[in-house]
């Protein structure tokens, strides 16, 4: 699959635009018009540098609002039109994106219409420029993909064909079927872009808040597998408007972009596969075969695909890298946590409470406070995981290891959390923890504990790719995102889990990171954290002995437990053992839920969780008062 990107998606210049996408790996690019008009380079300067970097120049766009004018309109867009066919030339492109008419249409009549088409495709064909006639999903009079290739067909022209464009076909929910009977020829080019399902206007949602496959939630593959059973071996071209997307690193953003159309390319070919004709499936409706199987119907466009990865099993371990790791140390202990000892050769530490292991890393920079610097998961074959993960574009992050020591295949993710694939044991156990050598005697807490979930903050600029990373790279699934209402302003949540809820990562969109203390030269203090939940199967007598072995909880306000009380109707002891060991309380049709959670420490803390019957939950209605609390607390240390 021949792959591209329009420079609408990405900041900086039409430069720095085009070497971030030489550096991801793309075929090709479309030039947004405004970037060429902004941009300090020549026509035949971009030409050579695209040349030079690989790339090359698919489509010149948007050409707006041609068609279902008056007489003397047209005659200026003819001859805007010519002089952008010139341009074309010096830039050795042959390709024009036109877009149906919204702004200056004043006349609806299909037949004037294609009279009109007809007119640009024979200029067109003049300057040997082909003509993609794409039906935007506002237009004023054709806003469908299929009235548009009615035109198309209508004028019968060499020089003129359709552009189809997943945006606007899927926010009008436009059938996807009939693409196929577009003949191959006819197809010009495809852009595709995904979005969150939203109510509003389609143009503000278009200019807004489309984001790159993977990170919204069309039926893309359904889409494009529809495309290449059209026989259409074109580029396949991502056109995103995002602000965010806009205002972020270049490279990285291109980077992203490429992981997103890889993905696509995978998902493609699987749905392909699924939805043969014939296609032969078992009991489970699962497909015989994949996408490599023998007698796979091949078409015109090859699709890759990557290497096939099982999602994990579960959580192995979670690292957390301070400079002074007294108070973790010190925490962990009180939660009942054991000391497991100091590895052989590394700065690093474990502390164990049944199947829940937490590293505690003392290789940080001498300022740094405590956060969640790794998690490891169990996978069935990390070699091939950790292949997939880098053909995805993830970094690979080296962990040095002396001779018989377990070697972690490691990679970061978007926020640099580092992610390490490892060989779990059937019973839970891991072959890594004989490394350490031998601990305290630590009292010890309950025994079933294990990694419940895995609370990240994510930056603003980099939410919706950790979205598509940890569903392309770990084959999480992604939940329906919550909002949640804090004291710095709502915050999205995004749980990303397993099939079997065995891994569950929650990623939140932190709210602006504010500092306290930059003039007095120390590090920055944040003001959102994030944290590790570990599950066992007694709260209360968890957190008894926890209170006893002098654990600072995060405090509960009474008014919580007023409103508990008046929501649930609790039994008055149980309101009170609730009450004086600040523990918090959900309840739904499926079971409850009881947790509670530590003070902070640095940009870390951790809860404790039971769950009850088939709560599948995370006590949301709780959050808000976790977040205020959290927020109280922090201001008053700066203060």
């Amino acid at each position: 699959m021949r792959t591209g990107i329009a420079t609408v998606c990405l900041s900086g210049t039409l430069k720095e635009k085009m070497r971030a996408c030489a550096i991801a790996g793309f075929d090709g690019i479309e030039i947004f018009e405004q970037d060429l008009v902004t941009s300090s380079l020549s026509p035949e300067d971009v030409r050579k540098m695209a040349a030079d970097l690989g790339l090359t120049l698919d489509l010149y766009q948007p050409f707006r609002d041609f068609d279902s004018v008056t007489e003397d309109l047209l005659a200026a867009n003819l001859r805007r039109a010519e002089a952008k066919f010139r341009l074309m030339s010096r830039l050795g492109m042959d390709t024009i994106l036109v877009c149906t008419n919204v702004a200056t249409a004043t006349i609806d009549d299909d037949d004037l219409r294609a009279a009109q088409l007809a007119a640009l495709a024979g200029l067109a064909g003049e300057h040997g420029v082909k003509v993609a006639y794409e039906a935007l999903a506002w237009g004023k009079y054709v806003n469908d993909y299929e009235h548009a290739h009615r035109l198309v067909e209508k004028v019968d022209h060499p020089n003129l064909g359709t552009c189809l464009d997943s945006f606007h076909i899927l926010s009008r929910d436009w059938n996807t079927a009939p693409i196929e009977s577009i003949s191959a020829d006819k197809i010009f080019f495809v852009q595709v872009a995904d979005a969150p399902k939203l109510s509003m206007d389609v143009l503000s949602w278009s200019r807004h808040y489309r984001v790159f496959p993977g990170e919204g939630q069309f039926e893309l593959a359904k889409f494009m597998g529809h495309v290449v059973r059209a026989g259409y071996t074109g580029p396949v071209s991502l056109e995103v408007f995002n602000d965010v997307f806009r205002q972020s690193d270049v490279e990285r953003t291109a980077v992203d972009a490429m992981r997103s159309l890889i993905w696509l390319e995978e998902q493609s070919a699987k749905w392909l596969d699924t939805n043969a004709p014939g296609v032969n499936r078992g009991a489970t409706g699962a497909v015989a075969g994949g996408p490599s199987a023998p007698g796979r119907r091949r078409y015109p466009m090859e699709l890759a695909t990557l290497p096939q990865v099982a999602e994990p099993a579960g959580f192995n371990f979670a690292e957390v890298k301070a400079a002074d790791t007294g108070v973790l140390e010190k925490v962990l202990g009180q939660l009942g946590f054991e000391f497991n000892g100091r590895h052989r050769t590394k700065d690093v530490q474990l502390w164990t409470m049944g199947h829940a292991r937490v590293i505690i890393n003392e290789q940080a920079p001498a300022a740094a406070e405590p956060a969640i610097a790794a998690l490891g998961f169990d996978v069935d074959s990390p070699v091939i995981a950790s292949a997939r993960a880098q053909q995805l574009k993830a970094p690979v992050v080296p962990r040095k290891s002396q001779a018989n020591e377990e070697v972690f295949q490691g990679f970061a993710a978007p926020d640099s959390t580092e992610i390490f694939l490892c060989q779990g044991n059937p019973d839970g156990t891991a072959a890594w923890t004989a490394e350490f050598g031998q601990g305290l005697e630590v009292p010890s807490g309950a025994r079933t504990a294990v990694i419940d979930h895995v609370n990240l903050a994510q930056p603003w600029q980099h939410f919706d790719e950790a979205v598509l990373f940890y569903t392309s790279a770990l084959a999480l699934e992604p939940q329906p995102y919550a909002e949640v209402a804090s004291p710095s302003g709502l915050v999205r949540s995004q749980v990303m889990q397993t099939s079997d809820r065995d891994v569950r990562l929650v990623l939140n969109l932190a709210p602006v990171i504010q500092q306290d203390g930059a003039d007095a030269g120390t590090a920055p203090r944040k003001t959102y954290q994030e944290h590790i939940a570990f599950a066992v199967d007694d709260l209360v007598a968890t957190a008894r002995a926890a209170r006893d072995r002098g654990l600072a909880f995060l405090q509960i306000p009474e008014n919580y437990y007023e409103d508990l009380d008046a929501r649930f109707g609790l039994e008055s002891g149980f309101l009170d053992t609730l009450r004086d060991l600040n523990l918090l309380y959900d309840r739904d049709a499926d079971g409850e839920f009881l947790h509670f959670y530590t003070a902070t420490v640095g940009s870390v803390f951790f809860e404790m969780v039971e769950r009850r019957g088939n709560y599948d939950g995370y006590g949301a209605p709780n959050a808000p008062v976790r977040h205020a609390v959290q927020y109280d607390h922090l201001h008053q240390l700066t203060k």
